[in-house]
């Protein structure tokens, strides 16, 4: 895909459904007992992975496009796979599900792309053998793919070293079937939609801090489940419509998860024009309608707490440094570095390409902000947050900025390139 110079965004525009909650509807739907409707569901290839693996696990999931509805069979009601279970690119699937295979009667192998056989996996593998799980990487590197053979859980309260949902839920959904509570601390709070939506099919959930805890053997039914639109889409364009000039946008129903809303956060820090209208509460997610101008922005330092709350969002926060005055700090965020690719290098690498003045440090970047940037050839490392993120960035840049590999963007937004040209003035 190549990209020009933009004159100005105009429109609004709903952005696809929540990929965290989207995958969360399937898992805990199939586990559940009865029917599970979700409508506005993310059709991306990382959630499609999500319903592959369950229906070769014998559930019965129709997938009507906008609607999709899972036939639970319960905690235990699921099936040994005939086959083996693949993730494809989704680092939530092959974590998560990790967490209810752990608990079956069964045995199986899960595995992924090129990608997720190079993502760290003992960080789930170390809390599930302390709960008594037999789940071991078949190569012996800490990777996928993974042997998993069910047996009886324990609840433990395990502190786990970073913040992480995927680690967090894990844990949490193996705690459905220990034989006591199990809970989870972290060092800063990571997004909550497992925890809200296990409260909301039945389960017995509390938190409190950092602190979130599950009692077992829960009594689950289906339920229906509206995703809101996923605020990491949304971000793109919260970006692109910031540092545009002659632009103004209104994303529609926009999940705003106090857990998810860091993006919102920095970009009022920076001197952002955003506004949020029509704000609801949908079953303990809230959603709102994001009404963006362009914004004369100012560089910032984002660290601690924050960075759980945005971690998909640096790589386009990136790109809002590099048109900000002043200089903006990142810190706290090694977690980029195993993400689909090294997130770090990639914005530090591809950003220098187009003439930002940018820096990779240890757990994050240093961007010197106001230089004008240039169009260029962009690797995306087939990362979609990469190929959207500096699609932005050739929205303001002079000449043809061209995303190599661009496909990649189907993970979690298959119309991006269609949307975007729709904003077009």
């Amino acid at each position: 895909m190549e990209i020009i110079r933009s004159k100005g965004l105009k429109g609004e525009l709903a952005v696809p459904g929540d990929k965290s909650i989207s995958h969360r509807g399937i898992m805990l739907g199939a586990i559940s007992d009865g029917v599970t409707e979700i409508t506005n569901f993310l059709q991306g290839a990382d959630c499609l992975s999500t319903i592959s693996c369950f229906r070769k696990m014998g559930i019965s999931i129709e997938n009507e496009g906008n609607v999709v509805r899972i036939h639970g069979k319960g905690l235990r009601g699921l099936k040994e796979p005939a086959e083996i279970l693949d993730a494809g690119n989704s680092g939530t699937t092959t974590r998560l599900i990790s967490g209810i295979l752990c608990g079956q009667n069964f045995s199986c192998q899960l595995t992924g792309d090129d990608s997720i056989q190079k993502r760290p996996m003992n960080r789930i593998i170390t809390p599930l053998r302390q709960m008594g799980a037999d789940i071991s990487s078949l190569k012996g590197n800490g990777c996928a793919p993974l042997s998993i053979t069910g047996r009886n859980l324990h609840g433990i309260h395990y502190a786990s070293p970073v913040a992480s949902a995927q680690v967090k839920s894990c844990v949490l959904l193996a705690g459905l079937y220990g034989d006591s509570p199990t809970s989870v601390t972290e060092p800063y709070l990571s997004r909550n939609h497992t925890e809200l939506m296990l409260r909301y099919f039945g389960a017995e959930v509390s938190s409190a801090d950092t602190t979130a805890s599950v009692q077992p053997d829960p009594k689950m039914t289906g339920q229906h489940i509206e995703v809101p639109g996923d605020i990491s889409s949304a971000a793109y364009f919260i970006a692109a419509a910031l540092i545009v000039p002659h632009s103004e946008v209104l994303l529609k129903n926009v999940g705003i998860n106090p857990t998810r809303d860091g993006i919102l956060r920095v970009c009022r820090r920076m001197g952002a024009d955003i506004t949020l209208l029509n704000q609801k509460d949908r079953g303990g997610e809230l959603t709102a309608d994001i009404l963006v101008k362009s914004s004369d922005l100012k560089g910032v330092t984002i660290e601690g707490e924050i960075i759980p709350t945005l971690i998909d969002e640096i790589p386009i926060i990136a790109v809002l440094a590099a048109h900000a005055r002043g200089t903006t700090v990142i810190k706290d965020a090694q977690e980029l570095k195993v993400k689909e690719s090294n997130r770090i290098d990639a914005v530090v690498t591809e950003m220098s390409r187009m003439g930002a003045s940018i820096e990779g440090t240890d757990d994050g970047m240093i961007i010197n902000g106001g230089t004008a940037l240039c169009g260029a050839a962009i690797n995306s490392r087939q990362d979609h947050r990469i190929a959207m993120s500096f699609a932005v960035a050739g929205m303001t840049a002079d000449g043809v900025t061209r995303i190599e590999n661009d496909e990649c963007i189907s993970i979690s937004y298959p119309d991006f390139f269609r949307d975007l040209e729709s904003l077009q003035k």
